[in-house]
């Protein structure tokens, strides 16, 4: 009878022990709900709203210097490096890209208000180095934080300065990576982003020597005189990529040359496309050409990397972990896609449609207020403002077909899914030809991958590319994307085993 009894009561201590147990886990379990369910999403968390402030910069600098996307994908880059690389010493297994010898935060201070103060002081000293313009917006954001703009503390066991720390290895580290950031590489004369290395086009905007190779051509200046732009940073392939291993890491085989069958068959498909353009065509064109405010495409797929996160209400880890994903691909790409440019040194459709079609009459683009007319091939011109009427670089590869394969393809990865979902609305020609304006229409991205081609097309739809310079582009951007995924999973501590 004692033995039951004994055996009696410990089986209802174990059983008071199991419950309490289970009470406590059900407890621990619904204080992360709840802190989950309290933690800003979206547009509310820091990363994103830091992210918005980086598109403004952007365009602000892309008004006062004019559009020079390879330059804003290495400010992008770098600025989104400096936060994650902040936000790293908060998270369990992440490890930084270039902030050296600080150490992991230990748990109790891993929290989301120091994480949120160390991820906006990176931020505001990345931004403040590259768009230094806009540095007052960037304090009046830290203001509005409730942070202290002029606290330049270095201590790395304070959030404050762990993200000051970040931002500045990272600039630092990047000082002399190429761009002449500073003008201080030998031959620059002083002049940031001068080209140091002399390049010089076989043809001028006059005469076109050799078909197969780029030729600059003329400008209105608005103004009612004209001017030949100079290739924009020739040297960018010179440029240390990110996290991929070098420039020509991917590099495409060569274009079509002069006298192919393939060549012919492409220029052919660009007069075509060209006069037949539906409205949806003319809106997708300058969509994707981004108009007179425009934020590159560095800029463009962080919008879209920001509608994901208002779609998926994201956190600020995965806002940090996407942006900087994103924007890594589209810094690389830029660096990859001019390795092809200038070795290639390739010639656009302006020149190409010129020379095909030489004397024959055709039905094309006749410019602002004249619509759809009969010309002869010498006459044609791409969709595009006479202000600018075609990128001044090499063509192959289409740098938007390169970034935007390549961004795709990383929201692709990063989500696990390549549904997008998003749609936009736009009035066809408002940035062409403002006087021939059409009615409404609605682009739909439906998925990542759509997006990036939509992309990719647009730019042969409007004269600036053959498709060869689209298709390797996309190739080129996805196979970045996908080398870079892998450089940065190990950067976050998970495996790429079953990639």
């Amino acid at each position: 009878m004692k033995l039951k009894l004994q055996q009696a009561l410990l089986a209802l201590s174990l059983l008071l022990v199991f419950t309490n147990c289970k009470n406590e886990k059900k407890g621990a379990i619904a204080d992360n709900v709840a802190k989950m369910e309290a933690e800003p999403r979206g547009k509310d968390n820091i990363a994103y709203q830091w992210a918005y402030i980086a598109l403004e910069g952007t365009a602000n600098d892309t008004d006062k210097f004019k559009p020079r996307p390879t330059i804003t994908s290495r400010f992008l880059g770098l600025i989104f490096t400096s936060m994650f690389d902040a936000w790293t010493r908060y998270d369990d297994k992440a490890n930084p890209v270039y902030l050296n010898d600080v150490a992991r935060q230990p748990e109790n201070k891993r929290t989301l208000k120091n994480k949120e103060i160390a991820v906006s002081y990176a931020a505001y000293r990345a931004l403040s180095e590259y768009y230094y313009s806009d540095s007052i917006m960037f304090k009046n954001k830290m203001i509005k934080l409730g942070l202290d703009p002029s606290n330049e503390s270095l201590d790395p066991t304070t959030p404050e300065g762990i993200g000051n720390l970040a931002a500045k290895m990272v600039i630092d580290a990047r000082r002399h990576d190429g761009s002449n950031q500073y003008g201080d590489v030998e031959g620059s004369m002083g002049k940031p982003y001068f080209d140091y290395t002399g390049y010089k086009p076989v043809n001028d905007a006059d005469t076109n020597e050799d078909i197969n190779r780029w030729q600059p051509k003329y400008f209105s200046d608005g103004k009612g005189g004209k001017f030949a732009p100079g290739c924009l940073t020739p040297y960018w392939q010179k440029v240390e990529p990110l996290l991929l291993s070098k420039a020509d890491q991917f590099r495409p085989g060569p274009p079509p040359m002069l006298g192919s069958d393939q060549l012919k068959e492409e220029v052919k498909e660009v007069v075509e496309l060209q006069a037949n353009l539906t409205p949806e065509h003319k809106a997708l064109v300058e969509f994707m050409r981004d108009g007179p405010k425009s934020v590159q495409q560095a800029g463009h797929w962080l919008k879209f990397a920001q509608d994901v996160s208002l779609r998926d209400q994201h956190t600020l880890d995965e806002d940090i972990k996407m942006y900087f994903l994103v924007e890594s691909v589209a810094m690389d790409g830029f660096i990859a896609c001019w390795d092809s440019k200038m070795y290639y040194d390739y010639a656009r459709p302006y020149a190409l449609v010129h020379e095909y079609y030489q004397d024959q009459v055709i039905d094309a683009w006749g410019g602002p207020d004249k619509g759809m007319v009969k010309m002869k091939g010498q006459e044609w011109r791409p969709y595009s403002p006479d202000t600018f009427l075609c990128p001044p670089f090499p063509s192959y590869v289409s740098g938007h077909s390169t970034i935007s394969g390549g961004c795709a393809e990383a929201l692709k990865l990063f989500t696990g899914d390549d549904k997008f979902g998003v749609e936009v609305e736009l009035i066809p020609g408002a940035l062409t030809e403002p006087n021939n304006l059409g009615d409404p229409v609605v682009l739909e991205f439906p998925t990542f991958t759509k997006t990036g081609e939509m992309a990719g097309i647009s730019r042969v739809m409007g004269g600036y590319h053959i498709q060869a310079d689209n298709i390797e582009g996309l190739n080129l951007g996805r196979n970045i994307a996908r080398y870079n995924y892998k450089k940065y999973l190990e950067l976050i501590g998970e495996s790429n085993d079953n990639l």
